[in-house]
């Protein structure tokens, strides 16, 4: 029995371990937004060794992109010499490094496994896309009553918050509806506008935006088919090099912000923060996780600056803010993150992966599909949560993943070879 039960694990082959992480990972994250880290990292662990096993050789990763992804990490291993927490910032490269490239692996092993494998993968994304979807739309609509259930608790203030992780992981995945097999065009079209109904009913600003902005980049690739694909990567590359140049100058000035909601202003308060920072050590960065640790990131704004965003006495958030943190765990925006703790090397490394991962979306098999997700990725970054948070580094990774279960490789996916011809 033994010996059939490990036959017929072999026979699943790389794909079939992934398309079991990913088709539980979005009610996973619904239900606890940490699960995702450990379900991705088990699926991808389990493709590379299924991998090796079923092809008979390891599925080394290799590549331009993850040279580059190893370079950046390295470069902030280095950082851990000047960091405030020397340990978390090593620890933290190290294993973000190893993430990235186990991540490599498994997409190499799975663009090495067959068509239908790769193809009930693909239909395992999307079918646990839809089912998380459904469990959060459930869960709002009972007043959280799912996730209440699940923690044992009557009631839990605040308890909504916590669905917007999983919110902005779903809107990442939410481009793959237009890569469903076998449905005509507007079944497709009507599973992502349900699937961005359902979204835009849960808690939290970035995924809505995430939604609409990877919506007119689908629409762009549509109708633009040469050109769309090849704006993304670049303009997404840009605003990772030049997001302290883009917002200073009007941040140094003041935003009015009275009216804004209180997290929308303490977002300004925070990058007005960071941004002076930036100035104090532009080159090499104050250290990997530094954002935890900045010399009086964890003091209210003065009173002027209050003053100079139009939050001083008598504006309805006044109170609110005036004690709020000028900069607490991160900067809620992953260029002015990356700018901050690795400096201008940094930044020009991140912004060369970024420019080779727009690339390999334009050459994809899907390359709206791949672009609409990219764009996704980027408005989360830009907004919202940490950029070495584990469970969003994990749904980046389970994303390409599902990329590589398209019918063609990606090309200059770590490992995989390329291929443009027939490009579509």
């Amino acid at each position: 029995m033994l010996a059939a039960l490990l036959g017929m694990i072999r026979a699943a082959g790389p794909a079939y371990a992934l398309a079991v992480a990913l088709a539980v990972a979005p009610v996973a994250t619904v239900l606890q937004s940490k699960a995702l880290s450990p379900v991705a990292t088990l699926g991808l662990l389990a493709a590379v060794l299924l991998g090796r096993w079923r092809q008979g050789k390891w599925p080394w990763p290799a590549g331009p992109a993850l040279w580059l992804a190893l370079a950046l990490f390295g470069w902030a291993a280095v950082s851990a010499t000047w960091a405030p927490e020397p340990g978390r910032a090593l620890f933290t490269a190290i294993q973000l490094g190893g993430f990235v490239a186990l991540a490599a692996a498994a997409c190499r092993a799975v663009a090495g496994d067959t068509a239908s494998a790769r193809n009930t993968l693909l239909l395992a994304a999307i079918g646990g896309l839809a089912a998380g979807l459904l469990v959060a739309g459930l869960d709002v609509a009972s007043g959280n009553a799912i996730r209440l259930a699940v923690r044992g608790l009557s009631e839990r203030p605040g308890i909504e918050v916590g669905l917007k992780p999983a919110a902005s992981a779903m809107a990442l995945l939410l481009p793959l509806f237009a890569a469903v097999p076998g449905l005509p065009a507007w079944q497709r079209a009507l599973g992502l506008l349900a699937g961005g109904s359902i979204l835009f009913a849960l808690p939290g600003e970035a995924a809505k935006i995430a939604v609409l902005v990877s919506g007119l980049v689908g629409l762009l690739c549509l109708l633009t088919p040469k050109w769309g694909p090849r704006l993304v990567g670049p303009a997404v590359a840009m605003l990772v090099l030049g997001m302290p140049a883009l917002l200073g100058p009007g941040l140094t000035h003041g935003i009015p912000a009275a009216s804004l909601p209180p997290s929308s202003a303490h977002r300004l308060l925070i990058w007005d923060f960071t941004i002076q920072r930036i100035r104090d050590k532009p080159v090499f960065g104050w250290g990997m996780e530094a954002s935890r640790r900045i010399p009086g990131g964890g003091d209210p704004a003065p009173a002027a600056t209050l003053e100079r965003f139009g939050l001083g006495a008598g504006a309805p958030t006044h109170d609110i803010l005036s004690r709020a943190a000028r900069l607490p765990l991160h900067t809620h925006n992953g260029p002015l993150q990356i700018w901050l703790e690795l400096g201008m090397v940094g930044a020009l490394l991140a912004a060369m992966l970024v420019f080779l991962l727009g690339r390999m979306a334009e050459r994809s098999a899907r390359p709206g599909v791949a672009t609409a997700m990219l764009a996704s990725a980027a408005v989360t970054g830009l907004l919202s949560f940490g950029t070495w948070q584990e469970w969003w580094v994990s749904a980046e990774l389970l994303g390409l993943a599902a990329l590589a279960s398209l019918p063609r490789a990606l090309p200059n996916i770590p490992g995989a070879r390329v291929s443009l011809r027939g490009r579509g």
